[in-house]
């Protein structure tokens, strides 16, 4: 860590750049630390700072683990710092998270996965990687070919639909990674299915999150079913291997115990032949010594038959040291030469006799003892055969044991391979099975969301059209009855007018009557006042033309003339008169006409009514015929709900069916399984057996008796 620090301090004044205190506060708490975790999160680093520790990544040993989060990288911060841990040897995390990295940072993280060989996990949550298409398939491209990545986290990167596509071609080459976190992005029901497609290929992934992306929970269930069958076929492998692993331990182990025992049996049969060697040894060393004594004494029994022959005398050796005068060959012939003849023959006779019973015996012993030497031997060399054919026959059996195991092992792991293919073919066709009612149902809960997006677009169209057609009744309606009460109240006013106007004329008509009347009354009072006076006058001018006779004819033409005037009143009074009539009868020819024009009016008003009744009849002619084609949506609406019933229903069997056929083929795959694990149960309990058969057997052969005190 001292030296992390001063390699930046050193590059900080190298560069002329300014060290960060904060980098530099954190180096220090890491070195007290003595931790092998550099922690910059929260800091905001500058591009110079980005640039030195890129260089002090370059060569640094030290730290395992770099978070970065929430620096506030900028593009050229982080193009500088993911350089500089291409060469990187040590860190195996790496945290980005939040630094707002783009398609200048995807296309670098890829270039990154690509080339670095030691990064085992790598968090980019909070980042927007999938904004650019072109970006993220170029660290999609970099993720396919990684081969040691086991850990990415990609939260809240905004990764569409085509993102997931490019995600899910790495995915079908990369067979490292097994946790992939994509919760909270905007993958959809495409980007959904083509990772299903991709997890289909690949076997590593065992932990796939993929919540708040706008996937149907079947295509969750699918995918969260493929992990499972990754890590169930993990788990398997890991049996298998460890397994295996244990088996051929055991194996070598029993083939270490039995070249130990090989060994100690070589060994005993080594020592069995020394010490037939040392004893064939011993017993050729008696037999020589017996012989060496034999031929004394056949040279002594020889020596005195020659003697008994002879004189009996004894030769005396010839002694050319003093030593050899104390010899018993020397005074024993010096002494059985002193002896008297007879003595001498006597005890040479005796000698003889037990010379010869000694060679008889010696001869017994010898044949003897070559009889049980040859016996030794025979029994030796029956031994050795026997125990070179019980050792090559042992041999033998433990290697047609361990040839045995060896082809069982084989055998086992063919049915373990041929179980797991079998397995294999059996999930893959579940999950077929699954994908097709996956699919099935999707298409059928499409059918009906498009059915009931249709059906409730038709309610929505119909209801809108009733809407529309009651707004527009509603404001036909409102717009009849506005008019016909405008029409009303102008009528009302017109009639109210026209009701003025006959009061007035009605008034006036009276007033023209009264007057009439008056005029009438005033010329008939006049006439009267007229007639009488001019039948007062005619009666004073008959009296006068009585008394005045002469005078009144004198006058006659006066009267005449005055009696003319009086006419030309009478007449311009009776044309008055007649005129006055006239304008009567114009005033009630006005009357008429103002009574025919309020009949007319009334006429027209009722006319008026009438055609708005018409209309409002046409109107509600017309609102039954929505009503009856609103009735038709009805029944349309009613049959569709039926169909779609009839569709529910047809769906709810399938789907009866279909999980019939699941239960029935998780049945089969239970009934499989549990028929795999009673094998290999049989198979454990026959290699536990096999084992403790062997163990008792090498406890209970000479071998372990040999091998037994060693241990």
């Amino acid at each position: 860590m001292e030296d992390f620090r001063q390699a930046y301090l050193r590059l900080c004044k190298e560069a002329g750049a300014e060290p960060q205190e904060s980098v530099v506060a954190q180096l220090q708490e890491s070195r007290a630390a003595q931790g092998s975790r550099l922690d910059l999160s929260g800091h905001s680093l500058s591009a110079d700072t980005c640039s030195v520790l890129a260089r002090a990544f370059q060569n640094d040993t030290g730290f395992t683990e770099v978070v970065l989060s929430d620096c506030m990288l900028s593009e050229e911060g982080a193009k500088v710092l993911l350089t500089g841990l291409f060469g990187n040897t040590t860190v195996k995390v790496l945290d980005l998270k939040g630094n707002n990295l783009r398609s200048t940072g995807a296309e670098l993280l890829g270039k990154l996965l690509a080339r670095n060989n030691t990064l085992r996990r790598l968090v980019l949550e909070w980042n927007a990687l999938g904004v650019w298409d072109e970006a993220f398939s170029l660290f999609c491209d970099g993720l396919a070919s990684n081969s040691v990545l086991t850990q990415l986290d990609l939260r809240n990167n905004q990764i569409n639909h085509h993102g997931a596509s490019e995600l899910a071609l790495a995915l079908k080459r990369n067979t490292t990674v097994q946790v992939l976190d994509l919760r909270w992005n905007n993958i959809g029901l495409l980007g959904g299915r083509t990772l299903l497609e991709a997890l289909q290929k690949n076997h590593s992934i065992v932990q796939l999150e993929m919540a708040g992306n706008n996937i149907p929970s079947d295509t969750l269930k699918a995918l969260e079913q493929t992990t499972g069958h990754n890590s169930d076929r993990q788990s398997t492998l890991r049996e298998g291997r460890s397994r295996t692993q244990v088996l051929s331990k055991e194996i070598q182990t029993l083939k270490e115990e039995k070249g130990r025992q090989y060994l100690s049996l070589m060994n005993t049969i080594d020592r069995q032949r020394e010490e037939m060697g040392r004893s064939n040894g011993s017993t050729s060393i008696q037999i020589g010594q017996l012989q060496e004594a034999l031929n004394e004494r056949k040279s002594a029994v020889n020596s005195l038959t020659a003697k008994s022959s002879g004189t009996c005398l004894l030769s005396v050796p010839r002694i050319r040291t003093k030593q050899g005068e104390a010899a018993f060959s020397f005074y024993a012939s010096h002494i059985w030469n002193k002896l008297p003849e007879n003595c001498r023959l006597q005890m040479t006779e005796a000698a003889l006799a037990l010379s010869e019973q000694k060679n008889h015996n010696l001869g017994e012993l010898l044949t003897r003892v070559k009889a049980e030497k040859e016996e030794q031997r025979e029994r030796q060399s029956r031994e050795r055969k026997k125990e070179q054919e019980d050792s090559a026959h042992r041999e033998g059996k433990l290697l047609r044991e361990i040839q045995n195991l060896i082809e069982t092992n084989a055998q086992l792991m063919n049915k373990v391979e041929e179980k797991e293919r079998r397995c294999k073919s059996q999930q893959q066709h579940i999950f077929e099975l699954k994908q097709e009612l996956t699919n099935s149902t999707a298409e059928l809960k499409l059918q009906l969301t498009q059915a009931e997006d249709r059906l409730e677009m038709e309610k929505r169209r119909s209801k809108q059209a009733l809407q529309d057609m009651d707004s527009l009744r509603q404001k036909e309606v409102e717009h009849m009855n506005r008019h016909l009460e405008e029409s009303e109240r102008a009528l009302q006013e017109r009639i109210f007018k026209l009701e003025g106007q006959r009061i007035q004329l009605e008034e006036e008509l009276s007033k023209a009557k009264a007057a009439c009347v008056t005029e009438r009354a005033q010329a008939e009072e006049e006439l009267g006042r007229v007639r009488a006076q001019v039948r007062l006058e005619e009666q004073e001018l008959v009296s006068g033309l009585e008394e005045k006779l002469r005078s009144v004819r004198s006058n006659l033409q006066e009267v005449q003339l005055h009696c003319s005037q009086q006419k030309q009143t009478i007449s311009e009074l009776q044309a008055k008169n007649s005129q006055q009539g006239s304008e009567i009868n114009a005033m009630r020819r006005r009357t008429e006409e103002l009574q025919q024009d309020l009949s007319a009016k009334d006429q027209e008003k009722v006319a008026e009514v009438s055609r708005v009744k018409v209309e409002l009849q046409e109107q509600i002619g017309h609102l039954q015929a929505e009503r009856t084609a609103q009735g038709g949506l009805k029944e349309k609406i009613s049959a569709l709900e039926r169909e779609i019933k009839v569709l529910s229903s047809n769906h709810r069997e399938v789907l009866l069916d279909k999980e019939s056929e699941m239960s029935s083929m998780l049945e089969k795959l239970r009934l499989k399984e549990a028929e795999i694990q009673r094998m290999r149960e049989d198979e454990a309990n026959r290699a536990s057996y096999l084992q403790s058969a062997i163990l008792t057997y090498v406890q209970g052969s000479p071998l372990g008796h040999y091998s037994s005190p060693k241990k």
